[in-house]
């Protein structure tokens, strides 16, 4: 990366850089100056602080944020709200109370440094590459390692720089530049690549509108997704009361990428993802007319005062279809002040609107499930089957002016031809040049001495870390499940209102482990114990949560063989010591079924740090076949794993405990 034009990407990763080279396929190790948890991972994450040790994070920033368990139908929830707003006072971490917003905007608002690397226990946390910065999704364990003053350690992608030029066309927005590349790559296209945009077209994009896109970066499976800190990042900061934070990064003359490729804004349309993934895109046009029981606005995905006031002129004196539920999610509490002071808050509920609390609510399924047979769009950033809360529920993803044209009419509708037929030009909105700031809503760390009095607050639904044992030399067990291609973390371990609860209760969650796939997995996992699961292409995608990889290994999951695996959950699955392995031959998916009993031996001779081959063999007991397989785990990680995990691997080591945090007090 050194002696020649560096794009914004090579900039923050060359500036953060610790350890390894900077070669596609490589490990490198990055310095992190910010952490982001929110509650359905940060109870894991703070009880992992527990167990490394940890008196204070030493990180610049980190929140805890509570965006994602706020429908409080019994006790369970709020016991974790209170777990983690003390966990946050003793080990020094910022607190946003629920329903302040979602994580991912309003870490934006008061927290977000162009330059800065921020690593976030949510898949959307790229998000954050709207304002310059280095943001990466990861596992929980990993975050957590993050505030204890450790490297995050990853696979050093390759550069996909993104250049847009043009400009986007009336009743087009941002949400239709991701889904376009989406509709070209499908979820697997940015697996181990940063998107870096650039190019004249960035100009008619401000930072929210950036930060649609760069969110969305996580359904097509990239690492991070990066844009320059220029003027429209500062007329946001400058907005929030934070211009002293603005710092220029922006790609030199000459920067070249690895992979290239360019949108014309002013070719775009309207698009819209169908059910049951963010990777089906066709133009609106092409369903139109489909009927539809509800239309949901907010999200991570669409987030900004832009998005909803939009709405809310599309909705202006008229009224929802008859039969169509129009739900509003505000992202963020000083949002919806904002909206309000524009009176699309009073526009909205006029039409029909229902009001909802600021936070993620239906498109983490808590809340908002569509009815059975009914088509509902969102302006949300994921579709996977079940993920609503309805089992067999039919979610498209769209933009906020499709959706409110679909709203409308009861039909999927081009927001074009709607605005033909009712002659409305495209509103010009007067968003005000200051937005509602409140860091009142924003708990600040306690002093060091202050924490160290601070006892965590556990209720009854709060269990804690399980033991977890090594990697035996030889694995041997039934194949329980064999799956095809694009498996989701919703699927592996479901969210929606009547797991998410569970989330600091690792032995009941487990009840609900695969269960959208075999509803019997948990049951038969527990008799067979020692077991292993086959899987195709992208295992894993989505969601961060590394219950994905807990509760599995607690119901004696201890190898996953599959064609391709999603960056995160691969990295989770070793953090928790089970053994990610792929096949050398695709084929040989096909060729094992359920009830196999398969073997692997002397895996720790195979696996040891001074092993240079990556291939291993796979018998099949029950049919007398091999099947060569590769692993792409580090020497780190291969330690990892035959310890049985990072934390087991960490037991013996030096306390994390001494020494003091770099984390002030201050939001600035």
């Amino acid at each position: 990366m050194s002696g020649g034009p560096m794009s914004v990407a090579q900039r923050l990763i060359a500036e953060h850089l610790v350890d390894g080279r900077t070669v596609p396929g490589e490990e490198i190790a990055l310095r992190v100056d910010q952490t982001l948890t929110q509650d359905a991972t940060g109870t894991l994450v703070m009880q992992e602080l527990e167990a490394l040790g940890l008196d204070r994070v030493r990180t610049e920033v980190s929140v805890q944020y509570v965006d994602h368990n706020i429908l409080q139908a019994d006790e369970r929830n709020a016991e974790d709200h209170a777990f983690l707003r003390s966990a946050a006072r003793r080990f020094g971490l910022w607190y946003s109370k629920p329903g302040n917003g979602v994580s991912h905007p309003t870490h934006m608002q008061h927290f977000g440094r162009p330059g800065r690397t921020l690593v976030g226990s949510d898949s959307h946390t790229c998000a954050a590459g709207a304002l310059g910065m280095l943001a990466i999704g990861t596992g929980g364990l990993d975050v957590a390692l993050a505030m204890a003053g450790e490297p995050l350690h990853l696979t050093m992608p390759q550069l996909w720089g993104v250049r847009l030029t043009g400009t986007l066309p009336p009743w087009v927005s941002a949400k239709d530049v991701i889904l376009e590349l989406l509709r070209r790559h499908g979820v697997k296209g940015g697996v181990n690549r940063i998107l870096e945009y650039h190019g004249p077209g960035l100009g008619g994009l401000s930072a929210m509108d950036r930060h649609v896109i760069a969110n969305m970066g996580a359904e097509l499976g990239a690492t991070a997704s990066v844009f320059p800190a220029d003027e429209a990042v500062r007329d946001f900061l400058r907005a929030q009361g934070r211009e002293q934070d603005f710092h220029r990064i922006v790609a030199d003359d000459g920067a070249g990428y690895d992979v290239a490729e360019e949108i014309d804004l002013s070719a775009l349309e309207p698009l819209i993802a169908r059910p049951h993934s963010p990777g089906d895109v066709v133009p609106v046009r092409e369903a139109a007319g489909t009927p539809i029981g509800q239309a949901v606005i907010g999200s991570s995905a669409n987030p900004g005062l832009r998005d909803f006031a939009v709405a809310a002129a599309m909705a202006a004196g008229r009224q929802s279809a008859p039969g169509v539920s129009l739900d509003i999610n505000p992202s963020s509490r000083e949002i919806l002040q904002d909206l309000t002071r524009l009176g699309g808050t009073f526009q909205l509920i006029a039409a029909g609107a229902r009001i909802h609390q600021a936070g993620c609510l239906g498109c983490i399924g808590m809340g908002q499930a569509p009815a059975s047979g009914q088509h509902s769009l969102r302006t949300f950033p994921r579709n996977f089957p079940g993920r609503s809360g309805t089992a067999d529920d039919s979610v498209w993803l769209c933009s906020p002016e499709t959706a409110t044209a679909s709203a409308l009419t009861g039909a999927i509708t081009d927001p074009r031809d709607w605005a033909a037929g009712e002659r409305m030009e495209p509103p010009r909105l007067d968003l005000p040049a200051r937005a509602s700031v409140n860091d009142a809503m924003l708990e600040a760390p306690l002093p060091p001495e202050q924490a160290a009095e601070v006892e965590l607050v556990r209720g009854a639904n709060i269990s804690a870390l399980p033991d977890l044992d090594p990697l035996p030399d030889t694995v041997s067990g039934p194949v329980l499940l064999t799956m095809g291609d694009n498996v989701s973390t919703d699927e592996i371990s479901p969210a929606g209102a009547r797991a998410l609860p569970y989330r600091s209760n690792l032995p009941k969650l487990a009840d609900f482990t695969l269960t959208r796939i075999d509803p019997e997995y948990p049951d038969r996992a527990r008799k067979a114990g020692t077991h292993l699961l086959v899987a195709g292409e992208n295992y894993g995608q989505g969601s961060s949560r590394e219950h994905a990889a807990i509760t599995p290994r607690l119901l004696g999951l201890r190898v996953v063989l599959a064609k391709s695996f999603a960056r995160i959950h691969w990295q989770n699955l070793a953090n928790f010591g089970v053994l990610a392995l792929e096949f050398a031959d695709p084929e040989d998916h096909g060729r094992i079924s359920r009830g196999d009993e398969l073997c692997l031996e002397h895996l720790h001779e195979q696996l040891g740090a001074d092993r240079d081959s990556r291939e291993l063999v796979v018998h099949n007991t029950t049919t007398g076949d091999d099947y060569p397989v590769r692993h792409r785990l580090s020497p780190r990680q291969r330690a990892n794993v035959l310890a049985g995990g990072v934390i087991p691997a960490l037991a013996g080591q030096p306390s994390r405990g001494q020494g003091t945090s770099a984390q002030g007090t201050s939001r600035r």
